[in-house]
């Protein structure tokens, strides 16, 4: 830990032991984001950005301020500064063959909820999966897409990327949901009209005490972001999901992340692919809380 401190004084700007234990403290308090110790470097990096921003010499003086509401909108930023936003389309690609046979034989409406969409690769994923299942552009679905982070969102609903982002889709896919850029344009790529349309984008921190959603959902997914909250915090979240899911619903999670040990909620349908282990009764006390 002191090796830590004296590369940290190294730097721009001080960052003490003390200034970390405050960042990671104040993120749990907002975000439920739970920092390892090994994220010094991380934090150094991502805050000193906001002290640059905002002109300010010092880490104390920065987590003053911001404790003491004397810098405006500044909690949006801090939040958004220390969130980790990995994501392409088709991660995890054997989930999407799973969702479109959950789909089979559906009238509609259906719901879905990304709960962290990040920059909208996720949540267009979704969409062309229920297009190809359904064999429309136009299918009985909507998709709510939630992040904490409002930067990623405005640019997940903007759906404009770099065409070195579709790697992973066949030539076929690209020319039926994404229109190429020209001009000044070129080397972009933006999500159809109507995929765009079946996407509802809203902030959502996942650690507050109510969520302004409705439940009856078909599919949650809630894929590499469950890692950043330690096991109570899962917990709360989990039980939550619980009471908005439809009783045949289910529950993505990403590769890293392990349900089990909430099995009296959950049980396991596929390769990180959960369903109500419970289906007739949403029991927000089902989930184990170790």
């Amino acid at each position: 830990m002191v090796a830590d401190v004296r590369e940290m004084k190294n730097k721009e700007f001080d960052f003490t032991v003390r200034d970390f234990e405050r960042v990671r403290s104040l993120i749990y308090k907002q975000a439920g984001i739970s920092l390892a110790n090994s994220k010094h470097e991380m934090v150094y990096s991502r805050i000193a950005r906001r002290l640059r921003a905002l002109g300010m010499t010092s880490f104390e003086a920065y987590l003053d301020a911001l404790e003491g509401g004397k810098l405006g909108g500044e909690w949006e930023s801090f939040v958004n500064a220390l969130t980790t936003n990995l994501t392409s389309f088709f991660r995890e690609e054997h989930h999407f063959p799973i969702l479109a046979e959950h789909m089979k034989g559906r009238r509609g409406p259906i719901e879905i909820w990304c709960s962290a969409s990040s920059t909208g690769e996720e949540p267009y994923s979704i969409a062309i999966t229920l297009c190809e299942a359904f064999g429309t552009l136009t299918p009985p679905a909507k998709i709510i897409a939630t992040d904490i982070d409002t930067n990623v969102l405005a640019t997940a609903q903007a759906g404009i990327y770099s065409d070195d982002k579709l790697g992973k889709m066949s030539p076929e896919r690209v020319r039926r949901f994404f229109l190429k850029g020209k001009g000044n344009n070129a080397g972009m790529v933006r999500a159809r009209q109507e995929l765009r349309d079946m996407i509802t984008f809203r902030q959502l921190n996942l650690l507050s005490d109510s969520w302004p959603i409705r439940g009856g959902f078909d599919v949650i997914f809630c894929r590499n972001v469950m890692i950043y909250f330690d096991k109570p915090t899962q917990g709360k979240i989990l039980s939550k999901f619980v009471t908005l899911m439809k009783p045949d619903a289910l529950l993505f999670a990403g590769h890293s992340e392990n349900f089990q040990y909430a099995s009296n909620a959950f049980k396991l349908r596929g390769k990180t692919v959960y369903q109500l282990a419970n289906p007739g009764a949403a029991n927000v006390n089902s989930i184990k809380r170790e």
